[in-house]
């Protein structure tokens, strides 16, 4: 009797657990994860460094590689590049946070600067908004880095920092594009 018993409910167990497997399928992403396709692809920017704090005025010129990440819910950047300051390379990860409803970017480069804080990110129509608030020299710093969709090959950047009235002033400007 013991035996009819356990086997009763290692078969209820098994037939409720392989309900649950069915049930359970793997997440699909968003509209919003999806959005994030643009960013795919090959990437050649150059930019207008303006002079601040951190580094001197020039040009930059870079060239980025982006694909998705598996599952389809982020895009990974590697990219490399020149700048005032010498060589650079990085690499970010875009993504999107259903439950702030926000796009998120984390991002490490070969500079000194690590980030504390995500950027977080809102879309209205083909432009990007990311805003950051974090430390640099022991200073609390806003920023605000913009992008906007000229076509499918095509976008325009800013980087701007707020001054201690709340201003912002444009660091850096350019534009990338698909080769």
């Amino acid at each position: 009797m013991r035996r009819k018993t356990f086997a009763v409910v290692v078969c209820a167990v098994v037939l409720f657990g392989l309900g649950i497997a069915q049930a359970q399928e793997a997440p699909e992403p968003t509209a919003e994860h999806k959005k994030l396709g643009y960013f795919v692809g090959t990437w050649l920017s150059e930019a207008e460094l303006m002079e601040n704090p951190w580094m001197p005025a020039g040009k930059f010129t870079g060239k980025s590689h982006c694909e998705w990440f598996d599952g389809g819910f982020a895009v990974v950047c590697k990219s490399e590049g020149e700048g005032p300051m010498g060589p650079t390379r990085d690499l970010g990860i875009m993504g999107y946070n259903m439950d702030a409803e926000v796009y998120t970017y984390y991002g490490i480069d070969n500079g000194p600067m690590t980030m504390l804080s995500v950027p977080q990110g809102k879309v209205d129509g083909d432009t990007w908004v990311y805003d950051d608030e974090s430390m640099m020299d022991g200073k609390m710093v806003k920023s605000r880095y913009t992008i906007v969709q000229k076509s499918e090959r095509a976008y325009s950047f800013e980087w701007a920092m707020a001054g201690e009235d709340g201003t912002y002033k444009v660091m850096m400007k350019g534009t990338s594009t698909k080769p």
